[in-house]
């Protein structure tokens, strides 16, 4: 299928790249990256998002060039969407009359594209786009690993995630050498957190609960509020619930602005918790899955619940 892909490529010009919504740093290297490549192709490349890029993705290279948008305009003869499993899930409008090509390693992954490359071995889309590459024969610059490399060490959790091994490791090397700093991505990455996030985070632990090999944590609307955090904010507060010892799965639930609350499940290993984010019309990893359910809190954190303790493996 990357020759199909890169076949396609071949026999356009002008493309427009996006991701999900509320991008992380596989969609956002990913797409930084893919866009990079096409232009060392000959080809015109916009990656527009529906969502800003977040603060800690701000300084990768290539990021300036993002546009926002609610919409795409343009007359662009080909889309290529990364990491999603349908157009919906980018929140863009007027991809459906585009030509389609989907770049995807989720084991949620839906063939919607007129072009479907879906590959769940690849631990992050950012090694997909390293070996699109690759095919193409274009070189990856040092911008280009710093995309892909940013890509891979956040959707492998830090190199913690189920599917990590000595591949992944082979990957990481290749894009060091071709010059990704890994120090200076992981400084971005991990220390690069604003202060509402920290105040948010004090509300969120203020709320642990916890049974057994399950904790789940918290915020509400009025506390994002309060702290002046933003959406992007949320991200990784889960990781500090599944960190406490013999905790399997962890589970954040944020509070949106309509009532219903947008779920973060992250494991280490024993349960799958894509298949529990399935079962609401979510998805993702085996390690990291996300969903929205609706309220109250109470009824959204039962739900969730006894779904996990209904599939897990955990003793």
């Amino acid at each position: 299928m990357l020759h199909e892909v890169l076949r396609n490529i071949e026999q356009r010009r002008r493309f427009v790249l996006t991701s999900h919504a509320r991008p992380d740093g596989d969609a956002i290297g990913s797409a930084l990256a893919c866009g990079q490549i096409l232009r060392c192709l000959g080809k015109e490349a916009e990656v527009v998002l529906r969502d800003p890029v977040p603060r800690i993705y701000q300084l990768l290279p290539f990021a300036e060039k993002v546009v926002q948008a609610d919409r795409i305009n343009g007359d662009y003869e080909a889309a290529i969407i990364l990491e999603c499993d349908s157009i919906q899930r980018t929140r863009l409008d007027g991809l459906e009359r585009k030509f389609l090509i989907s770049i995807d390693h989720h084991l949620s992954g839906r063939p919607f594209a007129h072009v479907n490359w879906i590959d769940p071995k690849a631990v992050a889309t950012g090694e997909m786009v390293y070996w699109l590459a690759r095919e193409a024969r274009v070189e990856i610059t040092p911008e280009i690993a710093t995309c892909l490399y940013t890509a891979l060490l956040t959707d492998t959790g830090s190199f913690m995630f189920e599917g990590t091994n000595e591949h992944t490791f082979a990957l990481a090397r290749e894009l060091v050498v071709a010059g990704a700093d890994p120090v200076h991505c992981a400084r971005n990455i991990y220390f690069g957190h604003s202060t509402a996030k920290m105040r948010l985070l004090g509300a969120a632990l203020s709320n642990l609960h916890r049974e057994g090999p399950l904790a789940w944590i918290w915020v509400t609307q009025e506390q994002m509020e309060k702290c002046g955090a933003k959406e992007e904010d949320c991200e990784g507060l889960v990781n500090y619930a599944l960190s406490i010892q013999a905790v399997e799965v962890a589970v954040f639930f944020r509070e949106l602005p309509d009532g219903r609350y947008r779920v973060s499940m992250r494991s280490k290993g024993k349960l799958n918790v894509s298949a529990v984010a399935a079962r609401f019309g979510g998805g993702g990893h085996q390690c990291a899955s996300g969903c929205a359910v609706e309220g109250p809190l109470s009824l959204a954190v039962n739900r969730i619940m006894a779904e996990l303790k209904q599939g897990s493996t955990v003793q």
